[in-house]
């Protein structure tokens, strides 16, 4: 009996199309903790800012022709649960027709928001989407309230070291005796430098969005102005987030060789060669091409493809290597092909192993030109989209570069790499 024949397509069936990052915008980061300048802020409302944002810069934008919202958190729970993604879009004034959901894959949470409203996109399930993520390390520590199974430990699927994101980058070093303290701080220092830089001559800025904050002020204050806002009886006083908190501009490889290393005796892994706890939130507009086009939006960079992979918990850090080598093969490009490189700073160590792995210099000026995680911050579930918003304003200025590629390791052992086009490329080689 023959096999029944496949039936057609339905009518409605559409081709892959290309997907566009229209803009990213952020709030400043913040130190995490009773101190830093969001320890009275709600974690939701960070986020509600960076989405009202992206519609107050983008006029041109139909609320009601967003098709999805995306938030990562990596603790979902408090101000940060509750399907942040619906409850986001809601408070940011979307209509109540838009839908939304919350993701979570650790540290690439709003990478894997981008990348799975991106696959929508360009299956044709939607043509605009908003995605991002926040973390508010401050009220909800990573960890925070989790359950791990006993059997994980246990049965031996991973050493306890695993579960502690500071020890897998000293296993990593363990693993890459070559990468020696000396060379993270120096590797460090230099973002430090390049953040300020960067800052002075106006590179990082224009992507930040003001947060109005709840300070906390000494009874003696309450009835004076504290940054521009009234003390209040319940002794807080508003404030205006509008830089990052974390950076240490003047840092030095003498500073930093005399850090603590917390995670290890005489180790080499201190709070000076790795992201801190922190607060923040980001969020992007994805689209179809054609309906930016049809809309007027800006085409910051188009998506060329995106891959993640899985490593030995033990050493999450080396995760971006094997992420970017699947994704090479899957485009047909290679390390040669890419002019600018924009990788998570989650420690030192992690980024100079991939350097190494591909041949790249410690100081080579293609990567992370504006300075990275060490200086501005971590705020784990948002910073994949800060990478990118990062690379498509460097790709405005850079017309020479026609790749560049964002990526990160993420927590229990696994990688992500995106590699994204310039639309302003003009054919020239200067990338190479």
């Amino acid at each position: 009996m023959a096999a029944p024949a496949t039936p057609p397509l339905a009518p409605t069936a559409r081709g892959v199309r290309n997907v566009v990052f229209v803009e990213g915008v952020r709030t400043p980061f913040g130190k995490a903790g009773d101190k830093g300048m969001y320890a009275g802020t709600r974690a939701d409302d960070l986020v509600v800012n960076a989405i009202r944002e992206l519609l107050r810069r983008h006029p041109e934008l139909p609320p009601e022709r967003v098709d999805e919202v995306a938030i990562a958190a990596t603790t979902q729970t408090g101000d940060q649960g509750l399907t942040i993604g619906r409850t986001a879009a809601l408070l940011a004034g979307l209509p109540k027709s838009v839908p939304g959901f919350a993701i979570d894959r650790m540290c690439a949470g709003a990478m894997t928001a981008v990348t799975t409203t991106a696959s929508g996109i360009g299956f044709g399930a939607y043509d605009i989407a908003i995605a991002g993520g926040v973390e508010h390390m401050g009220r909800h520590p990573m960890g925070e309230g989790v359950d791990p199974n006993p059997r994980i430990i246990a049965d031996k699927l991973v050493d306890p070291t695993a579960l502690v994101m500071g020890q897998t980058a000293e296993n990593l070093h363990d693993r890459f005796p070559e990468i020696t303290k000396e060379r993270t701080d120096a590797f460090a220092a230099r973002s430090q430098e390049k953040y300020a830089e960067a800052v002075k001559t106006g590179k990082i800025g224009p992507e930040l969005v003001p947060v109005a904050t709840r300070t906390k002020i000494q009874p003696a204050e309450r009835s004076s102005s504290v940054e521009g806002g009234g003390g209040g009886m319940d002794g807080l006083g508003w404030g205006l987030a509008t830089e990052d908190e974390p950076p240490r501009p003047g840092t030095t490889v003498e500073q930093l060789a005399k850090l603590k290393t917390p995670f290890r005796p005489h180790g080499r892994i201190t709070a000076g060669n790795a992201a801190g706890l922190n607060d923040g939130a980001t969020a992007a507009i994805l689209a179809d091409e054609d309906t930016a086009r049809e809309l007027g939006l800006p085409i910051g960079m188009r998506l060329v493809g995106y891959s993640f992979a899985g490593v030995e918990p033990e050493v999450m850090g080396i995760g971006p290597v094997p992420a970017t080598e699947k994704l090479f093969k899957r485009t047909g490009l290679s390390i040669d092909d890419i002019g600018l490189f924009e990788i998570n700073e989650a420690f030192a160590v992690q980024v100079l192993a991939f350097l190494d792995h591909f041949g790249i210099a410690d100081d080579d000026p293609r990567v992370n030109q504006w300075g990275g995680a060490i200086a501005c911050g971590h705020p784990l579930a948002s910073s994949g989209v800060r990478l990118m918003t990062q690379l498509a304003r460097q790709f405005a200025e850079r017309p020479d570069v026609r790749y560049g590629l964002t990526t990160m390791c993420i927590g229990i052992g696994m990688g992500g790499t995106v590699i994204w086009e310039n639309p302003a490329y003009n054919g020239s080689e200067g990338a190479k």
